[in-house]
């Protein structure tokens, strides 16, 4: 564990890192010993049902193909219905859309990143500019 004392003695991040494990770990077993999953999911243990990244969940919500409950406020923790989740999970048009919209969401990222002076439509093709060959030459 990398864990330094801060000026007031506290032990900081390998220390966190350590509390956050084992508090995993004690839902992991309780978990195991209920049987079932929990009601709500946060985005982390819903990304983890969909076999995505964490960060992948919020473009899902964005793309209104994964609905939060409630109406959280933008800035707010999300949580998510464990069985709409594992209903969504079973249906495979719905997973063809999410791959579609998180690969569109990076291949838009990477290209903004990148600079690229090509634009992307919303079906992940290249957007046509208006120009046509006889009007570059």
């Amino acid at each position: 564990m990398n864990s330094v004392p801060n000026r007031s003695g506290k032990l900081t991040t390998g220390m966190r890192n350590y509390e956050l494990n084992r508090m995993r770990d004690d839902q992991h077993r309780f978990l195991m010993l209920l049987g079932q999953l929990p009601a709500r999911l946060t985005v982390e243990q819903a990304a983890w049902v969909l076999n995505c990244q964490a960060h992948d969940v919020p473009i899902l919500v964005s793309a209104r193909l994964l609905k939060p409950l409630g109406n959280p406020a933008p800035n707010s923790i999300k949580f998510f219905a464990t069985s709409d989740v594992l209903e969504l999970v079973r249906d495979r048009s719905w997973l063809a859309r999410v791959t579609a919209a998180i690969n569109q969401h990076w291949h838009r990222q990477n290209a903004r990143r990148k600079g690229s002076s090509r634009v992307i439509s919303e079906n992940g093709q290249p957007a046509r500019t208006g120009l046509t060959a006889s009007a570059t030459v």
